[in-house]
């Protein structure tokens, strides 16, 4: 099990912060970015999500736009190498020249044509908003992670705490019993008198 525990260095943030940029370019998950960031750096992805969201993200908003950016252009290019666009008729029509046949179809075609790229450009942005939402997800699962190892370590400290306050309780019972022994072999000793006899032994003289 990772548990490392030392500091992140410069040279550490920087490998976080390329590899989460490039998952983001390449249509990845930052949470694969985090796992491949935990297992050259041996340290949990949590703990790489938690450096990420917290210190180097703000520091790296231009670049995750930009990535984002180029991220949308690679996808873009790949529509384009699958299935072409639209594109408009070369030659200019001359409505008066044709009839009403041939004028009425090719309204409609410009119609289909456009109806065509304007769902293109929605499914891309469909695209876009759905892998946000799942990277939001993949952050909001990597939080409540973090948040239930944080109150796994509270109950810990409150379970320790419980166990030294008690120690402590039991130390103080424990003292004043011994004070309570000493005051009692103190006044014992005070109420005896004692003397010695004729042979040198020493013999209890009760107080009078």
């Amino acid at each position: 099990m990772k548990s490392r525990q030392d500091a992140w260095s410069e040279r550490d943030d920087k490998l976080l912060a390329e590899t989460v940029l490039r998952h983001i370019r390449e249509g990845s998950t930052q949470l694969n970015a985090f796992d491949e960031v935990g297992d050259k750096l041996n340290r949990t992805s949590a703990a790489c999500g938690f450096r990420w969201n917290a210190i180097v993200r703000a520091k790296h908003t231009t670049d995750i736009a930009r990535s984002k950016k180029e991220r949308k252009q690679r996808m873009r290019a790949l529509k384009l190498k699958t299935k072409p666009l639209y594109t408009p008729p070369e030659t200019v029509i001359d409505y008066h020249e044709i009839d009403r046949k041939t004028e009425l179809n090719v309204s409609i075609d410009d119609v289909i044509g456009f109806l065509q790229e304007l769902k293109n450009g929605q499914t891309e942005h469909d695209e876009e908003l759905q892998h946000e939402i799942e990277t939001m997800k993949q952050q909001n699962a990597l939080l409540s992670k973090q948040t239930e190892e944080l109150e796994n370590e509270i109950h810990k400290k409150e379970e320790s705490f419980e166990t030294i306050e008690r120690d402590y309780e039991a130390l103080v019972k424990i003292m004043n019993r011994a004070r309570k022994m000493v005051m009692f072999e103190d006044d014992d000793l005070k109420a005896n008198t004692f003397q010695m006899d004729r042979n040198g032994n020493l013999e209890r003289v009760a107080n009078k």
